[in-house]
């Protein structure tokens, strides 16, 4: 064997003849000729000094050299392949990726973020709204916002506000049914937002007539979603009662949208929090972020 540098575009070609078992369709992945091809795996096999593939008719195969080449370089060529996808997705240091819940995104984060850009014009901010947990390594996101009950391990994280569930309505269904006392929902339509209702350790709608001291059983009709912001939207609309967060529907109530005339309001062991890696808490763009949503998050503090 030839000693010195690694002809890597003959490697690249024999790992795509390899992987294909095919001249020809290894040079159409490659954008070469097949001839082209062809010279770079014979020139591979001089390197070597012994045959790499064995031609037949109208085929071709590995020979032992051939196969004891070919795994190492197919993962190689993989992993260099994924290094080069992971590189053009980290955002640029004016780029800031914030991932947050949809529903958290639709109903609290959105409304808010044009005064973040007002303070901040030279970041360009993009949201990845998702209900995974982001992953900072592969997913290029800088920095999360998700309802937990406990910090996350190997991450730093900062709580914004405690998750308060509250009963909210339309003033038009409290007054089309009048609605006078809490027992008085036992008598309409009950939105269930199933989305928290899956988080463990949320109280659901049974808690909260518990912790009213209701006793009278439930004789309306359900209504489920699967996002907070669809059921806001439907209690809005007027469709019946729903037992949301408050900080989802901090807005709705403020304008009048929805009211809450009746509690109690129940705490939770959750947190809404930023997460992110420590590392990322030096970048300029993710501090000012930071800053930011902590200044929004304490103004809501006091006004509820």
């Amino acid at each position: 064997m030839t000693h010195g540098l690694l002809p890597l575009n003959a490697l690249r070609a024999f790992e795509a003849t390899a992987r294909h078992l095919s001249f020809k369709n290894a040079a159409e992945e490659l954008f070469v000729t097949p001839a082209a091809l062809s010279h770079q795996i014979k020139a591979l096999e001089e390197f070597f000094g012994q045959a790499l593939f064995t031609r037949k008719l109208r085929a071709i195969e590995l020979t032992p050299a051939g196969e004891a080449l070919y795994p190492g370089l197919r993962l190689a060529f993989a992993q260099m392949r994924q290094s080069v996808e992971l590189l053009n997705r980290m955002p640029s240091d004016n780029v800031l990726v914030v991932s947050a819940s949809p529903g958290f995104t639709a109903k609290w984060l959105a409304p808010r973020l044009w005064r973040f850009m007002q303070a901040s014009p030279e970041i360009e901010t993009r949201v990845s709204a998702s209900f995974g947990l982001a992953n900072f390594v592969t997913d290029g996101v800088d920095i999360a916002i998700r309802n937990s009950r406990s910090r996350a391990t190997g991450l730093w994280s900062r709580p914004l506000f405690p998750v308060t569930l509250l009963p909210v309505i339309s003033p038009k269904l409290v007054a089309e049914k009048a609605l006078s006392v809490p027992a008085d929902l036992t008598r309409i339509a009950l939105i269930h937002d199933d989305m928290l209702g899956a988080v463990t350790g949320t109280p659901r709608w049974a808690d909260w007539f518990a912790a009213a001291g209701i006793l009278e059983p439930h004789t309306g009709t359900n209504l489920r979603f699967t996002s907070p912001d669809h059921a806001l939207d439907a209690a809005v609309e007027g469709a019946g009662a729903l037992l949301a967060h408050l900080v989802m529907a901090y807005d709705d109530l403020r304008t009048g949208r929805l009211v809450s005339p009746f509690g109690p309001r129940m705490e939770t062991p959750h947190h809404f929090q930023l997460v992110a890696p420590e590392s990322h808490l030096q970048q300029p763009k993710v501090r000012a972020f930071v800053d930011w949503i902590v200044s929004e998050a304490d103004s809501l503090s006091d006004a509820v």
